[in-house]
């Protein structure tokens, strides 16, 4: 949810919103304290929320991607209860291969895949 409230989407009959998008953080500033209120609020009025997440170019090539990635899941999704975890999808996206002509390998993905799984297992 950007500029439209909850109240509003659900009021459309939209029951699951994006959040944490790449270009909402790079062009609105939103950051993970922002993101941990509107997911709380999505949660709270029974939304499924995806919830994106993903370092940029300098992030990886100065091999900070693992702590990019873990403080954004942390800061925003990890004072929530048990329960709330049901109405969170998670997807990654690495900001650095989104239009950039760089890719993602297979292994890069499962690396990363392995590390959030394991994060949110701890």
């Amino acid at each position: 949810s950007g500029e439209i409230s909850a109240d509003m989407l659900l009021s459309l009959g939209v029951d699951i919103v994006i959040l944490g998008h790449t270009e909402r953080r790079a062009y609105f500033g939103e950051d993970d304290a922002l993101l941990a209120k509107k997911v709380k609020t999505a949660i709270t009025k029974g939304m499924k929320t995806i919830f994106c997440f993903g370092e940029e170019l300098e992030e990886r090539k100065s091999d900070k991607h693992f702590e990019v990635v873990e403080s954004q899941l942390k800061n925003a999704l990890f004072d929530l209860d048990a329960d709330a975890w049901k109405q969170i999808i998670l997807a990654y996206e690495p900001v650095w291969a989104i239009g950039t002509g760089e890719t993602a390998s297979p292994e890069q993905a499962q690396e990363m895949h392995a590390f959030i799984r394991k994060t949110i297992a701890d």
